[in-house]
């Protein structure tokens, strides 16, 4: 459905899209693997006849990665045919909206929003040019998301720009946020050598693992059978005695 009176379509080859996200597990493909996949088969079978619809390329990896493939895939899909190509490329990568100038037959458009008494209204209209900024916090407020984690998001996303914008670095509160991974972890001392004139301690009897280890034969082990070893072997290693090999 076309939301106007009138509208002049021409045909196409081929309608290519690539939109939303989703995986295949079951053969070890990941998010990420799928949308390269199908960005893959895209740049390759699309003519100046077809129409291709890219949302969001790259938004499954790292900011690097992900603005430096996005950035690829418009300049190809530009200069295929001449510029003949029609593409529609979503994205909520700011630097992209520079190709305007830089490449021929890029144009940015971006979603019409009105701001009223602190909310946000999607107008379902498109307009010329860039969007001024991202609006993702007032989507997740939208969303439901619990209005303390949309207020902590905006006070993080305020200084996270203002710092980007001023070359500054974080705040002590923002910097150290309690979370797993990002506290500053405090360096271990290492346990000092032993001298080299002070032989080390006799080594004890072989640890009852190694022995089986040594004696196993993995390729007529079946995967149920393994899983059941190393289950015995989990056991046997808790309560075996205090050895220096358990500890290797």
């Amino acid at each position: 459905m076309v939301p106007a009176t009138r509208a002049r379509l021409v045909l196409v080859d081929r309608l290519f899209s690539r939109v939303g996200a989703s995986d295949n597990l079951a053969q070890g493909q990941s998010t990420f693997m799928v949308e390269m996949m199908e960005t893959a088969r895209i740049l390759r079978q699309a003519t100046k006849r077809s129409l291709v619809i890219l949302d969001e390329i790259g938004r499954g990896t790292s900011t690097y990665d992900g603005v430096a493939l996005a950035w690829a895939v418009v300049e190809d899909l530009a200069a295929r045919a001449h510029g003949e190509v029609r593409t529609l490329f979503a994205t909520h990568y700011h630097e992209l909206t520079a190709l305007e100038k830089r490449v021929p037959g890029v144009f940015t458009m971006n979603i019409a929003i009105r701001e009223y008494g602190g909310d946000i209204l999607f107008l379902h209209k498109l307009v010329p040019g860039p969007a001024d900024r991202s609006y993702g916090v007032e989507v997740a407020r939208l969303a439901g998301v619990p209005a303390p984690v949309v207020q902590r998001a905006r006070a993080i996303l305020a200084e996270l720009e203002q710092s980007r914008g001023e070359g500054k670095r974080m705040s002590p509160q923002t910097e150290t946020l309690a979370l797993p991974g990002m506290e500053k972890r405090v360096a271990r001392e290492e346990p000092p050598s032993l001298p080299i004139d002070i032989p080390a301690a006799p080594a004890a009897g072989p640890h009852p693992l190694v022995l089986l280890l040594r004696d196993l034969d993995p390729e007529e082990l079946s995967p149920l059978a393994a899983l059941k070893l190393i289950m015995e072997w989990k056991k046997l290693w808790a309560d075996a005695p205090d050895t220096e090999e358990k500890h290797v």
